[in-house]
């Protein structure tokens, strides 16, 4: 039976399909991977049954989800996630469903959403918080064209950027403008004309917007040859990831519709700055941050403490989850403002974990976890955050050992070097996403083998390029 929630939620998605006139409905799911997939309904098929009996499809078909054995299931539409999608070609509602079993219509235990669904109940259930609330920020480079060649004889890529520094000897006739140029690592805050890249940030946000997710700022990044930042206002951890990939998905058709690429990978340009997807986060309950205590350290909360405590206790496993793709341990070295270390710091941006200095205390006091980045299944990511920290709260754990030098510690233990080191920690370490029932060993199991089998030894078998620099002449 439908509760007055569901149904007003129902209505209201109805009443926007009349109001937007909108010929298509797109359903989009998440797969294990963490890439968006759709599959699109003309809106005269989309009625209100499809809430109760769902859109089948073939789960084997999406890379670790299933097997071909048990492959039939259901997409269960999310009423609270519709948006308007700008960038169809007709009037188009989107909106975000959840995998469901097809013959029991219950949740698939390895639905990366339903695993985020689990994780919020599971800290309901605690009684600690209303909420834990996430934002994360959104960094990526803007490209006018990228080209990659893997073959089993020939293998290298190409980026370009107008905003590049080797591009200050190009001639206008090239279509570059050299006056417009960011030095390596000097973009931070550039201003227009050397930020070229305003506008279209700018679009994005108001596009943000009017899909119902606010926006608290945008700017140029670092990043020299077109690194950007959006950042948006903080939500509950299911509306935070869904915010993720919808933030993604509008990034890359704004850029596409320009003639660019837009790139969330962790570190496409060699010696420049990298893109994270830093995550800021607290616990509130009743509207107040459970994390502020005004006679605490930096104004943190016992429980605050035990977060952090439980975040680098277990950041080693949380990496394989978090960061896990062979390019994010390109963007974790020294010198780029990226965490090596499990540390936490007041103002410390080289620090695992920071404690923002700029937060309103009561009602904003949080903390950032800032190895993340976007190459994350940002469900599973955003619930093995949370799972941690609340082992930490559980088991009291002391982040003390974990204060960075800066603020008068020891040197701490190093993140993984390679996503092959993360995985081992996974393997080693995951009982507390277990807690609950949010994860489940074969959902862990499969993620691990399908990083190893996909991505680390399809890149370990191949020649690099910069192999034949060193050993051409041997």
């Amino acid at each position: 039976m439908t509760d007055m929630k569901e149904r007003a939620a129902r209505d209201k998605v109805f009443g926007l399909l009349r109001a937007s006139g909108a010929q298509m409905v797109d359903v989009k799911f998440s797969g294990i991977l963490g890439r968006w997939h759709h599959i699109t309904l003309p809106s005269d098929q989309f009625t209100d049954r499809i809430f109760e009996d769902g859109v089948p499809f073939d789960g084997s078909s999406i890379p670790g989800l299933t097997r071909v054995e048990s492959s039939d299931l259901l997409l269960l539409p999310d009423p609270e996630s519709s948006f308007l999608d700008p960038f169809k070609q007709v009037p188009t509602l989107s909106i975000v469903a959840d995998v469901a079993e097809a013959e029991t219509k219950t949740p698939f235990a390895r639905d990366p959403r339903s695993v985020a669904r689990r994780a919020c109940a599971h800290l309901r259930a605690t009684d600690l918080a209303d909420d834990l609330l996430m934002r994360p920020e959104f960094e990526f480079y803007v490209f006018e064209y990228v080209r990659y060649r893997n073959r089993s004889f020939a293998s290298g890529y190409v980026v370009e950027s107008a905003e590049a520094p080797w591009n200050t000897y190009r001639q206008p006739a090239d279509g570059y403008q050299p006056a417009t140029v960011n030095p390596r690592k000097g973009g931070y805050h550039a201003l227009p004309p050397n930020d070229s890249l305003d506008g279209l940030r700018t679009e994005i946000s108001v596009r943000l917007k009017e899909a119902g997710i606010g926006v608290r700022y945008h700017h140029h990044e670092s990043g020299g040859a077109g690194q950007c930042e959006i950042e948006i206002l903080p939500l509950p951890l299911l509306r935070a990831a869904d915010a993720v990939q919808l933030v993604k998905y509008f990034v890359r058709m704004a850029a596409q519709a320009h003639g660019r690429i837009a790139t969330f990978m962790p570190k496409p340009i060699y010696n420049e700055a990298g893109s994270g997807m830093h995550v800021h986060q607290h616990m509130v309950k009743g509207g107040s941050s459970l994390f502020y205590d005004p006679d605490g350290w930096e104004r943190l909360s016992p429980l605050a403490l035990n977060y952090i405590g439980g975040l680098l206790t277990h950041a080693p496993a949380l990496t394989a989850l978090t960061n896990p793709s062979t390019m994010s341990f390109k963007r974790l070295v020294p010198g780029f403002e990226a965490p090596v270390s499990r540390t936490f710091g007041a103002a410390d941006r080289t620090a695992a974990v920071r404690i923002p200095k700029a937060s309103r205390p009561r009602d904003d006091m949080r903390v950032e976890y800032r190895p993340p980045d976007a190459t994350a299944n940002i469900y599973l990511s955003l619930s093995a955050m949370l799972m941690a920290g609340l082992d930490g709260i559980k088991n009291g754990i002391d982040p003390s050992g974990f204060a960075s030098q800066k603020g008068g510690g020891q040197a701490a233990a190093s993140l993984p070097g390679t996503l092959d080191e993360a995985l081992a920690a996974l393997e080693a370490d995951h009982g507390f996403l277990l807690q609950g029932g949010v994860f489940t060993e074969d959902l862990l199991e499969d993620w691990t083998r399908l990083k190893r089998v996909r991505e680390i030894e399809e890149l370990r078998r191949r020649p690099h390029p910069y192999e034949f620099y060193l050993y051409l002449d041997a």
